[in-house]
């Protein structure tokens, strides 16, 4: 329910009988004529069935339905997913519910690896346990689409139609065209650029509000004027929750961090020059392997960390030559100043991509003369003088002379052939030694920054590990022709960002993750460096070039090297080696040669000892992006600075205010213990519950009705009905196909469920080891599944409405079990109540109505069945006292419900004030005016969180007492078990 600008308020409803079952309507109360029920007129009913289980399962579907209040901190449902629910995966949620946030916003800036798609699926869980998370938008990179909603649908349950390439083909046919999406599909998950593309889908999201907006990799965000900062400002606008992830979150630039918080909280910061990152601790939460708690939970959950090896290799005659020409021309020895590039970034550059490989050395070659010779009409005068301020153009000479020795370059490049790859020969070593090859199982991810490189190795590689040659299926990939002595299965697959479609590269990281998919080699670039999980069937990772950059290197390894990760990873790089003298080492006087060991080796060593002493890259480096740093590092060296020197340098420099967001590991202390939200219990578990539904709802019993059949190891399998199938829809159409979860012309339906975490697990694992697809055959059923949901709803039918059932209990005297709801102005709960009202009618008492009551009175599955109430006439009359009594009890205690709201709300109403003092004492008149406008939109959201107007009561159902404490007259009903 929320209210809006016109029509007062809106109320969204799902039918749940036969005749309107699965309709989905919306009223508003100006324009349509909406009854309030009022509960003193509620009607009590008897409860014939077994062990009164049509009215337990009533108050359970009752609780399951009311949402945690606005007061409840504590997790609901965090013990309730396939996972281990490592304590440090619990913070962000515990933090995004605190009392610190008036919204559930928050940045979870985790090291890579540390699993936070599992903290981004509890945080949502919990929304949705307390009706804020009905509405989902997550935004992801292209690539790891899949990856995102199937993990957190095995893990949650929660489904996410997916708007990728396919799954736009398909809505199109379910929709009608030029419709908004999101209005047919309400929790979503799509790739940024598929948002910001004309025409699609981004004019959609100003008229679309969310309960929940997930971004991913959100350091992508921060520059303004870009369209992915808009398109981020866009959604925290049309938000009430906002979680964002990203490993890297910040660049080291103030502003830029600021504007990432902004999204969060557009009153957090007054100076974005200026400000202290510890006043910003509600908003945000980084861990890295070394922080104490992670180190604690993480033992025996994931492999410890293998050594970075060096593998070198010294440079064949034909690579010794174009050392020989780097060094002399390009990158001149000691004493001399005069280089062929008119640009020093230029000429490392060509040195970057020869220590890849000489066939990416000739597509830097061939680049850089197009360039030169496109620009040589906008060649300088000789002797022309720079313009004031700016840089010098080079000289028509100097173009021309630039051309000559690239000229020269390349020729000695393609005198290298593969056979003098030093590099390659010591890659296929490697491989051998590390078990590659035909017959074998050892899978191995090799990386490299250049696409010619990834493209060569893939041909050359698998003939020489003796893998067989058939024919290729695409000429455009020649390196699929290599089989894995299956007929059309391939043991090597290429990823990068040049021609690998979105489609393409979620096929191949999913074939990379399967057992028995013949794939055990994958080459990839960078596009595979954030966020894509290689480590299911791989330990075993190849730098076959370094990047000059300490953060790409940690990503990196990342990707095998993250949690869940069986076997310690291992790690080597190969570093071409020549014995060609350059310059002399200034502080140690000893020789540097120009080849892998002046930066590549150097950093491989660093990063190790960054992962060990710093926690990560950054803290180690003081510098934020990759290319930032490779930038620096380069010009520190072409200054005559070591890379020692430059990481010194730059980590003083970066020493500023942000330095801490990224640095503190390993300093703070044991923290206390998640806290857990107590909710009242019918059934002993969630399973128990689904049995006895089942039994209830199924009008013969669920064997027939659903064919219905249980296996020993823990499965449930039985036909969908088609008001349940039809709350899949959302599931992508490759997954319910292959699972057969939905009919078909020629047979039915059929799903298969479990409440065995451990059963589930394997099935989790089965699919990836012997399987053709990530996806598992058994989906595991937590409290937020589809089929609990619509069991659910179809319990709750089974009382009618405006109705309580009477149930026989161990009570002295006629009780009422009541419900009270005090909202916000948002329709949201911010108190719950559960009452129990006895001593009617003339000495009316309220008490709590918890489990240690529900225990006392007997209300279980063993309590005895009446088939008629006593004296339902006499109950009938005692309806409008029991509610009376429990509005009065209500009201007695409106002034404590206010304070413990008021005391929820009060911190940040205090930082707020303040924030708006600060802003408009230091703002001129433009920034006077804007802090004014955002302090008053937070004080108004802040106001709308407050309770608002008179509680809602309902009368949930009425214990009536046996006899002298004996099993009532009448037939006795035993609820018997499957």
């Amino acid at each position: 329910m929320t209210l809006t600008a016109h029509d007062r308020w809106m109320v969204e409803v799902t039918g749940v009988s036969s005749f309107v079952r699965g309709t989905e309507a919306v009223f508003y109360s100006r324009l349509d004529d909406i009854q309030v029920l009022d509960p003193r007129e509620t009607t009590l009913v008897a409860d014939d069935s077994p062990n009164h289980r049509r009215a337990r399962l009533y108050l359970e579907a009752v609780v399951r339905k009311s949402f945690l209040p606005q007061t409840e901190h504590g997790l609901g449902l965090a013990d309730n997913f396939l996972m281990d629910a490592q304590t440090h995966q619990l913070r962000p949620a515990e933090l995004a519910l605190s009392m610190a946030n008036p919204q559930p916003r928050l940045l979870i800036a985790d090291v890579v690896g540390l699993g936070k798609t599992l903290e981004i699926g509890l945080v949502l869980a919990e929304l949705i346990r307390r009706g804020r998370g009905e509405r989902i938008l997550v935004v992801t990179p292209q690539h790891v689409l899949e990856q995102f909603q199937r993990e957190l649908w095995t893990r949650f349950a929660i489904p996410l139609v997916r708007l990728d390439s396919t799954g736009i083909q398909r809505i199109q046919q379910e929709i009608p065209s030029g419709r908004n999406p999101f209005a047919y599909f309400k929790r979503v998950i799509v790739s940024v650029d598929t948002l910001k593309r004309d025409g699609q889908y981004a004019h959609h999201l100003d008229r679309t509000e969310w309960d929940a907006v997930v971004i991913d990799e959100s350091h992508r965000l921060v520059n303004r004027g870009t369209d992915t900062n808009a398109l981020a400002q866009l959604l925290a606008r049309q938000t009430d929750a906002l979680l964002l992830a990203s490993a890297t979150p910040h660049n080291g630039d103030a502003r830029s961090f600021a504007e990432l918080i902004k999204l969060l909280d557009p009153a957090a910061i007054v100076d974005p020059d200026r400000y202290e990152v510890a006043d910003l601790e509600h908003l945000y939460i980084r861990r890295t392997k070394a922080t104490p708690e992670v180190r604690d939970s993480l033992k025996g959950a994931w492999a410890d960390r293998g050594p970075s090896v060096p593998v070198h290799a010294a440079a064949s005659e034909a690579e010794l030559a174009v050392f020989e020409e780097l060094a002399t021309r390009w990158i001149p020895r000691e004493g001399a100043d005069d280089s062929a590039a008119f640009s020093q970034l230029d000429a490392y550059n060509l040195l970057k991509s020869f220590l890849s490989s000489h066939r990416a050395l000739l597509q830097t070659i061939g680049t850089r003369m197009k360039t030169l010779g496109a620009a040589g009409g906008a060649a300088a005068e000789p002797g022309q003088e720079a313009p004031k301020g700016g840089r010098r153009k080079r000289t028509a000479e100097e173009t021309a002379s630039e051309l000559a020795a690239l000229t020269e370059l390349e020729r000695l490049a393609r005198q290298v052939s593969d056979d003098d790859s030093a590099k390659l020969r010591a890659l296929v070593a490697e491989l051998r030694e590390l078990g590659v090859g035909p017959g074998s199982d050892v899978r191995v991810v090799v990386f490299s920054e250049r696409i010619p490189t990834l493209k060569w190795l893939a041909e050359a590689v698998p003939a020489a590990l003796g893998f067989t040659k058939g024919p290729s299926p695409d000429d455009r990939k020649p390196w699929l022709a290599y089989g894995h002595g299956r007929s059309g299965t391939h043991a090597v697959q290429v990823m990068h960002g040049e021609a690998t479609s979105d489609q393409e590269q979620m096929k191949i990281i999913e074939a990379f993750g399967l057992r028995d998919d013949p794939v055990r080699l994958l080459f990839t670039g960078d596009v595979a460096s954030e966020g894509v999980n290689l480590h299911q069937q791989c330990h075993l990772l190849i730098h076959y070039d370094l990047p000059w950059s300490l953060i790409r290197i940690e990503q990196r390894n990342g990707r095998i090297d993250r949690y869940g990760q069986k076997r310690p990873p291992q790690f080597r790089a190969l570093v071409l080696t020549s014995d060609l003298p350059w310059r002399t080492d200034p502080a140690t006087g000893e020789p540097r040669t120009l080849d892998d060991r002046l930066v590549g080796e150097k950093l491989l060593r660093r990063e190790e000892e960054a992962h060990k002493i710093d926690g990560s890259a950054e803290a180690a480096t003081g510098l934020y992006r990759a290319q930032e740093e490779e930038n620096r590092l380069t010009k520190d060296l072409i200054a005559g600075r070591t890379v020692e020197q430059s990481i010194k340098a730059s980590r003083q420099a970066g020493g500023g205010m942000l330095a801490g967001l990224l640095a503190q590991v390993g300093a703070a202390p044991a923290r206390h213990e998640v806290p857990r939200a107590q909710t009242l219990r019918l059934f002993p578990d969630t399973a128990s519950y689904f049995e006895a539904a089942l039994r209830q709802v199924c009008r013969t019993n669920p064997e027939d009705e659903l064919s219905l059949r249980r296996d020993p190891d823990g499965t449930i399998a039985f036909e969908p009905p088609r008001d349940l199938s039809y709350r899949f829809r959302a599931l992508p159409k490759s997954y319910l196909d292959e699972q057969r979860i939905l009919p078909r012309r020629d047979e039915p339906g059929r799903l298969r469920v479990t409440f065995s975490k451990d059963l589930a697990g394997r099935r989790l694992e089965v699919a990836r080891d012997s399987s053709e697809s990530l996806w598992p055959n058994v989906s595991y059923l937590t409290d937020i599944h589809p089929v609990m949901d619509w069991l659910t709803d179809k319990v709750l039918v089974e009382i009618g409405r405006h109705e309580a059932p009477v149930l026989a209990a161990a009570v002295p005297a006629p009780v009422f079990l009541v419900q009270g709801i005090y909202s916000n102005a948002l329709g949201r709960p911010t108190v719950v109540e559960w009452m129990a009202v006895s001593g009617l009618p003339d000495a009316p008492v309220v008490e709590p109505l918890d489990n240690a009551f529900l225990t006392r009175a007997g209300v279980a599955p063993t309590m005895p069945g009446r088939a008629a109430p006593r004296d339902l006439p006499g109950l009938q009359q005692l309806v409008p006292a029991a509610i009376d009594a429990a509005t009065g009890y209500l009201e007695s205690r409106e002034d404590a419900y206010r304070q413990q709201v008021d005391a929820t709300l009060a911190p940040y109403r205090k930082r707020l004030t303040h924030w708006k003092q600060e802003a408009l004492f230091t703002g001129g008149t433009a920034g006077k005016q804007q802090a004014a406008l955002t302090a008053s939109r937070r004080f108004d959201l802040v106001k709308s969180l407050e309770t608002a107007g008179a509680p809602m009561l309902r009368l949930l159902a009425v214990l009536e007492p046996t006899d002298n404490g004996t099993a009532p007259a009448g037939p006795s009903h035993l609820e018997t078990s499957h």
